[in-house]
């Protein structure tokens, strides 16, 4: 009698801790930033070729960034290795005193880069997070983590201010607003933004 007590308890317990550890998957497959903003990288200068940082425009563009941002409870940055990511987001983590988080984008292997991102966009709970990528990358990222399709942005762009509102529970849909900051881009041409 004692044993058969003993047992039921055990899987009592055992079906406890497993509807613990399903509410606590649940719960961390939730955990989203309460937004994300998404930037491709400011104007590039002409040199060093293979790793160019800003231009004084881009420079420009990057202190237009903390204006735009300072106050929108940013708690997190990610960009690519690339000076030019770095630079653009640089203004807005050191006047926010947050170190930006470079995540590596290898040749060949941009969807795994895609990933890696949206992993760690999913574990920032609360706040705001901000992406610095590429006019290739920021509408895959923007798909990656729930948003609409987005075209890729144009050579001579860099404008755009895009504004994720992750679906954090089930039967929610993303929601994505596209502002601009800083000085407006030349005209778009077809088939980019």
């Amino acid at each position: 009698m004692k044993r058969r007590a003993a047992a039921a308890m055990r899987q009592s317990l055992i079906r406890s801790l497993w509807a613990v550890g399903g509410l606590l998957l649940a719960a961390s497959a939730s955990a989203w930033p309460d937004q994300i903003f998404l930037v491709r990288h400011a104007e590039r200068a002409g040199e060093p070729a293979a790793d160019p940082g800003l231009s004084a425009a881009g420079q420009v563009r990057a202190q237009s960034l903390v204006e735009a941002l300072v106050a929108a409870g940013v708690r997190e940055i990610i960009t690519s290795q690339f000076r030019r990511t770095r630079e653009t987001a640089a203004p807005l983590a050191q006047r926010l005193q947050i170190e930006a988080r470079p995540v590596p984008a290898r040749r060949g292997e941009g969807a795994a880069h895609i990933q890696e991102i949206v992993a760690l966009a999913r574990a920032q709970s609360g706040g705001a997070l901000l992406i610095v990528g590429h006019s290739n990358t920021v509408p895959a990222l923007i798909a990656a983590l729930g948003g609409p399709q987005v075209a890729e942005l144009c050579e001579s762009s860099y404008q755009h201010l895009f504004v994720l509102r992750p679906a954090v529970a089930a039967g929610v849909q993303a929601s994505l607003a596209q502002l601009r900051y800083g000085e407006p881009s030349p005209a778009a041409q077809a088939g980019c933004l």
